[in-house]
């Protein structure tokens, strides 16, 4: 690794740990009920929300009724977004004139942004009009990310109520994510996108001479506004095919840096406000850790393995008495204004959360450095994780952690002075393994049937890799791809869109069912037996069933993707 890269790495974690802190105050205190800096400006706004849709916040809900509020308003939010997508071509603001999504892909695309994933299997700007980005896009670029957010606080409510049967309003709690934290901050970055040379417009397309003479048609449109919030709510559609790498999404290595902080820094918040809310911040801060950990560990793999380059473009360089590396590293599939350790960086804080968003082309990378980005994902995407996301995944592994803790001393397993009985750990084991169907079954089903491998770019095990990676990223809600597979078809728009789906809400079914059995317990005193969840060895624990579950469960797919291509090349086999 070299010294620019290691020492980009160190100041961005750096700031992000800065962050943490002031942001997830911040939020503890939002969702405590307690007043803010922005409060005389927006309750009035809040009240009047809840008064047009009818809602008393005050009125709390059991996790059944808690989750099927979140479903129903995600299932309307799902067909209001397909409605949009059919009608495209009768509704305003398309300059383009643009029709109608086909059916296949107008489901896949309602389910992708319904669910936080933001898969995109079109090119948005022969696509899509201004009114479907606006309207239906970024509106659920912020109610998913809200909805994460708000099942995460339900999560962190449970574990911190004694005997109670609620765990909160899923309508209050979506309000004030979208409200105080989502909105403000996206305006506030919108506009410094813009000072930075982003559109924020909803002119035509415009035709140019290029220098060669040929004629272009350079898209443009509201693309501040929906570049914040793909990037904060960790949604990462982007208004422009080539997404985060276009300059019109990123213009600069400021602006680089500045989305990157944008994807990590709720996550990251939202493990201080897990620490606040149950009244410990160390346990926060040891979540913070193990997350950590992790991701420096992807960096740590990936970055070398990029900044070596190809084995053997570097023998040719052997043979010519040059160099034993390749020039430059693997540029390949990078943007040169961000160079390799920018472009690995982005890939890792977009892999580690559910944002998907890219500055370079994952398909492009080292076979080893493009595992960091699969395995990020198949782990739940917990090392920081998504909006609210992250904090509920990795807390699903804290109570699988304290359950192992207690196998080891030979008691009940206790978390945050609560009993761990047999119904959580079903519970925790069933959204952990809700993942791994999907993302393993849908890859075979696509590996033997002419459907699936059709679409395939590139043999061998690359090819492989690009099919596990699709159905990894729709699963795990992220929205990345390894881009040398045209997913645009009959066989993967419904199998995508089935994948996000599963991935999204059979997982939190059983996580608010673990918040409401928590919540119904009371706490029990510490004791000589007792594991405590924070503190080096806590941190040594919660990694190690994070790595081992994600190796048990993945490790033989990935075993004939990109490590069996990573040793072939080695060899000087190529396909």
């Amino acid at each position: 690794m070299s010294t620019t890269g290691l020492l980009q790495i160190v100041v961005f974690l750096l700031v992000l740990l800065a962050l943490t802190k002031p942001l997830g105050l911040y939020m503890a205190r939002v969702f405590g009920g307690e007043r803010t800096l922005l409060s005389p400006v927006l309750e009035p706004v809040e009240g009047l929300i809840y008064r047009m849709a009818g809602v008393n916040p005050a009125v709390e809900q059991r996790w059944t009724t808690y989750t099927a509020a979140m479903l129903l308003f995600n299932l309307a939010g799902m067909l209001l977004l397909y409605a949009i997508q059919r009608l495209q071509g009768f509704l305003p603001f398309n300059p383009a004139g643009l029709g109608a999504l086909p059916p296949d892909l107008a489901f896949g695309e309602a389910a992708s942004f319904t669910t936080n994933t933001n898969w995109q299997s079109y090119v948005p700007e022969t696509t899509v009009s201004y009114f479907t980005q606006m309207a239906g896009y970024a509106v659920q670029n912020f109610v998913s990310a809200a909805t994460g957010i708000a099942i995460a606080i339900a999560l962190v409510r449970g574990l911190s109520r004694r005997s109670a049967d609620s765990i909160g309003n899923f309508w209050a709690d979506m309000v004030r994510s979208a409200l105080y934290l989502l909105l403000p901050i996206s305006i506030v970055f919108a506009l410094v996108l813009v000072w930075q040379g982003v559109p924020q417009n909803l002119n035509e397309y415009t035709q140019v001479t290029t220098v060669e003479g040929a004629t272009q048609t350079i898209a443009q449109g509201p693309v501040a506004s929906q570049e914040v919030i793909k990037e904060l709510g960790t949604n990462g559609g982007g208004i422009f095919n080539a997404n985060s790498a276009h300059p019109y999404e990123n213009p600069n290595p400021l602006t680089d840096i500045l989305e990157m902080l944008l994807i990590l820094c709720i996550p990251a918040g939202l493990l201080y406000t897990f620490g606040r809310m149950v009244g410990d911040t160390r346990q926060g801060w040891g979540l913070w850790a193990a997350a950590a950990v992790i991701f420096v560990l992807g960096v740590a793999v990936a970055l070398p393995n990029e900044q070596a380059g190809n084995p053997l473009i570097a023998q040719l360089g052997v043979d010519q008495q040059t160099s034993p590396l390749q020039a430059g590293g693997n540029f390949e599939g990078k943007e040169t204004r961000f160079g390799i350790s920018a472009s690995v960086l982005w890939a890792v804080v977009t892999t580690a959360t559910s944002c998907g968003a890219v500055n370079s082309m994952h398909d492009s990378f080292m076979p080893l450095a493009g595992m960091v980005p699969l395995l990020n994902i198949q782990l739940g995407e917990v090392v920081f994780g998504g909006t609210g996301a992250g904090l509920y995944g990795i807390l699903v592994f804290a109570i699988l952690a304290v359950f192992i803790a207690g196998l080891m001393v030979g008691r009940t397993p206790e978390f945050l002075g609560k009993k761990v009985q047999s119904y959580e750990v079903k519970m925790a084991m069933l959204s952990v393994l809700v993942l791994a169907l999907p993302i393993l079954g849908f890859t075979a089903l696509a590996s033997v049937t002419e459907a699936g491998t059709s679409s395939i770019a590139n043999p061998g095990p690359h090819g492989f890799s690009e099919m596990l990676y699709v159905y990894s990223s729709s699963t795990g809600n992220n929205g990345s791809a390894f881009a040398g597979l045209n997913a645009n078809t009959l066989f993967y728009n419904p199998t995508t869109g089935l994948a996000q789906l599963f991935g999204r809400y059979l997982m939190i079914v059983p996580i608010l069912a673990i918040a409401g059995s928590m919540a119904r317990k009371q706490r029990v005193a510490p004791s000589l037996g007792t594991f405590p969840t924070y503190g080096p060895l806590w941190v040594g624990l919660l990694v190690g069933t994070i790595l081992i579950v994600g190796a048990l469960t993945y490790f033989p797919a990935l075993a004939l993707g990109p490590i069996v291509e990573q040793l072939l090349l080695a060899a000087g086999t190529t396909f």
